[in-house]
């Protein structure tokens, strides 16, 4: 992909410089808050499945050093600028380019501490297809979320967590696929603004543990009920975790 074709744009407040597609699929505020809510400490492995250009097991990354990281990508252009955002950013992150439905075996034969995910949001059964592949790729799914799940699953050591971002229309089928296999299971829905539907949501659980399931208050990413011009707006809890680095602020995880 050659440099006219991509943009270069600041994550976590300008700690991360991201580079990804002009066109096709774009990192949002999602693998942000993804990387914000998985609880790992330095040492532990930590799996990223469907990784694109790195956004969210980078943004883990600045959050805590010394982690095991490892990146699993379909598509080889969105694979290199995982590394090359590694890279620059200077964050160790193995990045495998892999279909999650064939891992090979260096991630197969291993389990991790976190594995976080990021699944397509969208079943093509339902809607029309991207035009741009790329785009069309990363967010129409070619298999379905139960499967996914349960490949992601396989790959949590007991006492190990999964996290996973989806859109709000998919929350039966995560908690459908993750029933008896996860246990503290929580989900913080995501809301644009106050008093409006939540439009993505958090899952996170523990595998093994049988703590009971938790539907946590939702979490507003702006404030006011309209946006008020050209600057940004969010509320102090969204502003800590897009802007300063923080952990999810009202997500227990433990």
């Amino acid at each position: 992909m050659n440099d006219a074709a991509l943009t270069c744009d600041a994550f976590l407040g300008g700690r991360l410089q991201i580079w990804q597609p002009a066109r096709g699929y774009r990192a949002g505020v999602d693998p942000v808050l993804l990387g914000a809510a998985v609880p790992a400490t330095g040492g532990a492995r930590v799996l990223d499945l469907g990784c694109g250009v790195g956004t969210a097991a980078l943004c883990l990354g600045a959050r805590v050093s010394g982690l095991d990281l490892t990146g699993v990508e379909l598509q080889q252009d969105y694979a290199d600028l995982a590394r090359q955002n590694a890279a620059e950013n200077d964050i160790a992150l193995q990045v495998v380019k892999a279909d999650v439905r064939a891992l090979p075996a260096t991630v197969a034969g291993m389990v991790y501490d976190h594995v976080l995910t990021n699944p397509p949001y969208f079943d093509r059964t339902h809607g029309t297809a991207a035009a741009d592949q790329g785009r069309e790729t990363a967010l129409g799914e070619a298999m379905s979320l139960s499967r996914w799940l349960d490949i992601a699953l396989r790959r949590v050591k007991p006492g190990g967590t999964l996290t996973m971002v989806q859109r709000m229309e998919r929350l039966p089928e995560a908690l459908t696929a993750v029933s008896g296999r996860i246990g503290a299971c929580q989900v913080l829905p995501v809301a644009a603004r106050a008093g409006q539907p939540a439009g993505l949501f958090l899952l996170h659980g523990i595998k093994g543990r049988r703590t009971p399931f938790r539907l946590c208050a939702p979490m507003v990413l702006h404030e006011g009920p309209a946006h008020p011009g050209d600057r940004e707006h969010y509320t102090p809890e969204a502003n800590g975790v897009l802007r300063n680095v923080a952990p999810l602020p009202h997500f227990p995880i433990s």
